[in-house]
């Protein structure tokens, strides 16, 4: 298993940072190797992903999910899949550090994450900077859901997070 561990700080209130980061379908306007984001159900997101002329679809289930704290998820479907998760530490009244951590099988150039070394590594560095200086210049989130996921299901009581049809942006 392949696993890639990157940390950066970013200069918002940690609220901030996970309120935005909670916004999937968000993530094509700040992450370039992202196409697309639908959430499908609560606990469930299909993802687009490309680098170069490589793309790939895939479902991933949020297993676990506390506001300001973190996000743990899993790939769906797959027989190579995928983990990740994401830690929110506040810093400071107005800062924020975001470690994303993910590990996958070894698949070659077609898997979510490719075997050439380090490659990976400065992906995930580059894409957490774009993050970092999309919620640093809008100072604040584009929306929030701050529901609470325990074993892939939403926390009895809570409101469930807003799901659309499809969301496409313009990647840049």
């Amino acid at each position: 298993m392949n696993t890639v561990e990157e940390t950066i700080e970013i200069a918002v209130p940690v609220r901030t940072a996970y309120d935005q980061w909670t916004q999937f379908e968000c993530f094509p306007r700040f992450m370039t190797t992202v196409k697309r984001v639908e959430q499908i159900r609560p606990a469930v997101t299909l993802w687009a992903v490309g680098l170069g002329p490589v793309c790939r679809e895939f479902a991933t289930e949020i297993v676990d999910q506390v506001p300001d704290s973190h996000l743990t998820w899993r790939s769906l479907g797959q027989r190579h899949g995928h983990r990740g998760e994401v830690t929110f530490r506040p810093t400071g009244r107005d800062s924020t550090e975001v470690t994303l951590r993910l590990s996958a099988e070894s698949r070659g150039l077609t898997g979510v994450l490719p075997v050439v070394p380090g490659l990976t590594s400065r992906v995930v560095r580059r894409e957490l900077a774009h993050f970092k200086a999309y919620i640093e210049g809008h100072g604040e989130a584009s929306g929030a859901w701050r529901g609470t996921i325990r074993g892939g299901q939403v926390r009895p009581g809570e409101p469930e997070p807003p799901r659309s049809r499809v969301a496409v942006w313009p990647v840049g």
